[in-house]
């Protein structure tokens, strides 16, 4: 059964999530691709996170993070597989983004990337609704 506790930073989370995602329309819309991509990224690993506080888990790395999401939501089904790609898609270019001299993401990577991360927070806050009312 989860706890009042998990299902508050769920919450919490997942409007983590959405404001990163916000941050991210408003840097793209303002022609900072680099910073734009950053918060789709971010959007989609609070969302992860919001699942690891319905699963009381946490992980140190943003590497753990992800092979959780995929060996427990991905591999079994429970999230469609194409969130997979999305999430590994934005952690790659996230790092490029990050640690790679002259790594320039495409306005149409970047833009891809937000739409990506809004379905994605989407999906996710669904899952986290669906579970918190099945209790």
């Amino acid at each position: 059964m989860l706890k009042k506790e998990n299902i508050a930073l769920a919450n919490y989370r997942i409007e983590k999530a959405k404001t990163c995602l916000k941050a991210s329309k408003i840097l793209l819309d303002d022609e900072c691709y680099s910073d734009s991509a950053n918060r789709s990224y971010y959007a989609i690993f609070h969302s992860i996170n919001a699942i690891n506080a319905l699963d009381n888990v946490g992980f140190k790395k943003h590497s753990g993070v992800l092979s959780n999401f995929n060996l427990n939501y991905i591999k079994t089904s429970i999230i469609e597989k194409e969130y997979g790609k999305i999430a590994s898609i934005a952690f790659d270019i996230r790092k490029d983004n990050d640690y790679t001299d002259f790594y320039v993401a495409s306005k149409k990577e970047v833009i891809e990337q937000y739409e990506n991360a809004a379905m994605f927070v989407n999906r996710i806050e669904k899952y986290i609704n669906e579970k918190i009312v099945s209790l």
